[in-house]
């Protein structure tokens, strides 16, 4: 049995490392093509191999990100077990993790949240706000993470880890540089950094642009849907940039403290949509657009070296502020349909200026005791909204057109306030046996202001949270684990859900406020086992989900503006059951190859006849991939297959009653390494939708937003 003292020293030297211990060596491609041994930091906040630890757990490093050139982090995560994309576009996909979307699922940058409590229901935070050129890895945890987390984390938890300069013995400077080019769309970016090192300093500095223009579907049949030319996915492009500054000091100790400064901005973005007339059927206009976004970050944090007091060998504290401001416009016209005048109809026009601010914080301690791990601490966020809506609303087709302007705000200035304290426990009981135990006290205020036309008398709320997680783990042999989970999670209602008021920014109809909406809870069970030879690493896991007093948008039966009016309601039950299963297998010659398989289902228990599925039934992934023996030149083949979802909504998308399945084709290749004196060039060619098959995301098939035709993308980078 080790000897408690082996372990304390271990997980110390594990956490004096920090973060970029847990970056993978990038120029040791002969170790890359013989092991599977990635690690994770966001399942259990001490680097762990995800093969010890029992949560389901996914790890994109940086040569994974730079050999797929996704648009945003979210296309990285069409290709793993558990995970949907939700979304159109170069900027607007955001991710869902085992039917979960929206504010379910919990995005995070270098462990700390970026969702905002601005967001619609079903539309949780952009990825895109980090620049994937910036991210060294990404981590996705799949199930409830509210201990360590707190609200939001129902789903699942995405980590969007960004690179850092290093520390060391002597003066150096690095950088990279580099242009994409993509067919979808005409895009073109440029990137560029630059980090370097003197003394105890650390700095980076970077940044990119991008043009995107309006992408084209192919000419096909989905469901319902032929398409006798190709179409253009209006506002699907997008103009943006992105900058960063980095810099840090780390004293001989140990002890490090460090300021990044980050900005996005984007203008001309949208959700996409397919002109009406290519659609079977009376097909609303629904255009939904940003026409500027401007998001800007101040971090500053702290790192402990080894503290050796009683209450902390670790401590790391974490602020930060943000500034997210964002203009919203939309157009919707419903037509009245059969039986009414030619052309007749509402059309909808509205415009939204939101300014949410954000602080946080951060306070985190870990403390090795005897053969036990302990992590605990305290966060903090408050979201201040202010904004200001305008809309118009024209009846047409029955006389004179009438016409109604409101200058009233569908949400009302307000903050919420969230406040945490959490601890979580790693119990290394043998060494074949773990047990990690962890809860969380949480207290989230919403507070609405006093707001220029609204005279609805709206009180504040203040609710409180506890939640709990379970998580073992016994080795039966070095190489075969199995796992068991048991956790609740949390999400309190933001301030969209309980004071929206006004015509939905999805479709054609009404929304009033649920100022009384309960926080919705989950309890979640899964088991699994995990295999990993070192060459070989296979998953499977099975889970259940139960999300109660879940909040979902239901049918008053009035109507306002001839509108039906819909309000958000607490249901007593959401189910979600699936299976998820992985391999990857390294072969002979410098072949490896992968594949994993995701089902889901989901019921609403209170009422079993009402379909609230809108992910993918189950899911394919097939890979080949081929490396040569000096790492330079790479290839790789890549399969999707989503089947057939019959869980939808009957008549509600123009696909039909059944969503088809639908199957696409990846070949990407390069050349990495490739010396020109003392600097370095990577090249990067994909193919994307071979087949050029005409198909859409099963949560993107209800207004139909169908994803690009065959599309040739093409990458050049320098470094030195």
């Amino acid at each position: 049995m080790t000897n408690p003292t082996q372990i304390r020293r271990a997980v110390l030297a594990l956490m004096l490392a920090g973060p970029l211990a847990a970056q993978p060596r990038q120029n040791d491609s002969t170790r890359a093509r013989t092991s599977l041994d990635p690690v994770t930091v966001t399942a259990t906040r001490v680097k762990t191999d995800i093969h010890n630890v029992a949560p389901a757990v996914s790890v994109l490093d940086s040569t994974v990100i730079s050999r797929r050139l996704p648009n945003s982090a979210a296309d990285l995560l069409r290709e793993l077990p558990g995970v949907d994309v939700i979304g159109t576009g170069v900027n607007q996909a955001r991710p869902a993790i085992r039917g979960e979307k929206g504010q379910r699922v919990l995005l995070l940058e270098d462990g700390m949240r970026l969702n905002n409590a601005r967001r619609q229901q079903n539309f949780g935070e952009l990825a895109a706000l980090v620049d994937v050129f910036q991210i060294d890895r990404v981590e996705v945890v799949r199930g409830p993470s509210s201990v360590l987390y707190g609200t939001d984390a129902i789903g699942g938890v995405i980590n969007l880890i960004t690179r850092a300069p290093s520390y060391g013995a002597g003066a150096a400077i690095s950088g990279r540089g580099g242009y994409e080019y993509s067919s979808n769309g005409a895009l073109g970016k440029a990137q560029a950094y630059v980090d370097g090192r003197r003394g105890n300093w650390a700095f980076e500095v970077g940044g990119s642009g991008r043009v995107a223009g309006d992408y084209t579907a192919p000419a096909g049949d989905y469901g319902k849907i032929h398409l006798a030319n190709d179409a253009k996915l209006q506002d699907s492009g997008v103009r943006d940039h992105n900058i960063v500054a980095y810099v840090g000091w780390r004293g001989a100790s140990g002890n490090s403290v460090f300021t990044k400064v980050e900005q996005y901005v984007a203008d001309n973005a949208g959700f996409g949509w397919i002109t009406p007339t290519l659609l079977p059927g009376d097909q609303p206009l629904i255009q939904i657009r940003y026409p500027h976004q401007d998001f800007q970050k101040l971090t500053m944090g702290y790192n402990s070296g080894a503290l050796g007091s009683a209450l902390a060998d670790k401590l790391d504290v974490t602020t930060y502020v943000q500034r997210n401001s964002r203009i919203l416009a939309q157009h919707i016209f419903a037509g009245f349909g059969p039986g009414t005048p030619p052309g007749s109809g509402v059309d909808i026009g509205t415009h939204n200026w939101t300014s949410l601010g954000t602080i946080g914080a951060r306070v985190e301690a870990t403390k090795v005791v005897s053969k036990a791990i302990l992590t605990y601490g305290v966060d903090f966020f408050r979201d201040n909204s202010a904004n200001s809506d305008s809309s118009m609303v024209q009846v047409i087709g029955f006389g004179p057109t009438q016409t109604q302007i409101s200058q009233v705000p569908d949400v009302p200035n307000a903050t919420l306030t969230s406040m945490g304290i959490f601890a979580q426990s790693d119990f290394r009981m043998t060494d074949r046996f773990s047990f990690i135990v962890g809860g969380r006290l949480q207290s989230v205020a919403s507070d609405p202001q006093i707001t220029a036309g609204r005279t609805d008398m709206l009180a504040s709320h203040t609710l409180s949270a506890a939640v709990y997680s379970a998580n073992a783990l016994f080795r039966a042999t070095d190489e075969l684990a199995l796992v068991a989970s048991l956790g609740r999670g949390f999400r309190a209602p933001n301030l969209v859900e309980r004071y929206f008021n006004g015509p939905t920014p999805e479709g054609s109809a009404f929304q009033i406020s649920s100022p009384l909406l309960k926080p919705e809870t989950s309890l979640n069970m899964e088991g699994g086992v995990k295999f990993n030879t070192g060459r070989v690493r296979l998953e499977g896991f099975l889970y259940q989900s139960d999300v109660s007093d879940g909040i979902e948008t239901d049918s008053t039966g009035g109507k306002i503006q001839r509108l039906p009016v819909y309000q958000n309601r607490n249901v007593a039950k959401i189910r979600r059951t699936g299976s998820e299963a992985l391999a990857e297998v390294v072969l002979v010659r410098g072949f490896s190859a992968g594949a994993n398989w995701s089902n889901t289902k989901s019921t609403n228990v209170s009422q079993p006849l009402s379909p609230v599925g809108d992910t993918y039934s189950n899911k394919l992934n097939l890979s080949l991939g081929w490396t040569d023996n000096a790492g330079r030149f790479w290839a790789e083949y890549v399969l999707r297959h989503n089947g057939e979802q019959k869980d939808i909504l009957q008549g509600s998308s123009p696909v039909g009653d059944v969503l088809p399945a639908f199957t696409v084709h990846t070949i990407r290749a390069g050349i990495r390494g490739w010396q020109i004196g003392s600097v370095r060039q990577d090249i990067t060619l994909i193919v994307n939708n071979l087949a050029n098959t005409l198909y859409a995301e099963a949560a993107n098939a209800g207004f139909f937003r169908p994803e690009a035709g065959r599309s040739v993308s093409l990458a050049f980078s320098t470094s030195f």
